[in-house]
């Protein structure tokens, strides 16, 4: 039996409630550097958010990969107002075993803890088992990045262990990487509590 995508993981629009993902441009500069100075987001040594000066940079790093074939970046955008939130991307695409991570996801402070990462994290699943066909969707992230860790856990997403001095930080030291995972067959469960989730009444 074919382990493949069902098609080709390539440049697509997702919305639903007040969220929509959408291809990510060198046009979304000026939101993004407006999101990440909402916090100041990258004094956090364990994030990937851009200084403000290496916001563009930072696109074109995340468009080069895109072309290269491991990486899909998107903008987060509030589909009322087109306001930037934050990025997200798909990343180690691996065609031939339908496999592919969600990462590189950052969102402006004030929209932390709010539906956004639940709304967007329900996108990229729906799109990645439901259109794709992935067989697995993985994330990782910085031990010490412990509000991403529980964030994955809220998901339903499985531990799968530690990757010890794994990856450089922007500071120079080496961390250790936190890998999860959720599958193709867990999927179904998780989107029910994901959209439970968003239909609760929120204080």
């Amino acid at each position: 039996m074919s382990q493949a995508f069902a098609q080709p993981v390539a440049p697509v629009q997702l919305a639903a409630g007040t969220i929509r993902l959408v291809p990510l441009t060198l046009d979304h500069v000026p939101g993004l550097q407006a999101a990440a100075a909402d916090g100041e987001l990258w004094n956090l040594r364990f994030t990937s958010v851009p200084e403000p000066g290496q916001t563009r940079a930072y696109v074109e790093a995340a468009l080069k990969a895109q072309a290269e074939g491991h990486r899909l970046p998107f903008a987060v955008l509030d589909a009322t107002s087109g306001e930037v939130l934050g990025s997200t991307s798909y990343h180690d695409i691996m065609p031939a075993i339908a496999r592919l991570e969600i990462g590189w996801t950052w969102y402006a402070r004030r929209v932390q803890r709010s539906a956004v990462n639940t709304t967007t994290k329900l996108l990229l699943l729906t799109h990645a088992f439901e259109t794709l066909g992935a067989r697995l969707v993985g994330w990782r992230t910085d031990n010490f990045n412990h509000a991403s860790q529980r964030a994955i856990e809220r998901l339903g997403a499985r531990r799968d262990g530690v990757l010890r001095h794994h990856a450089l930080r922007r500071d120079g030291t080496v961390r250790d990487t936190v890998m999860y995972s959720l599958t193709a067959g867990e999927w179904p469960e998780v989107k029910a509590h994901l959209n439970w989730q968003l239909s609760r009444p929120r204080t």
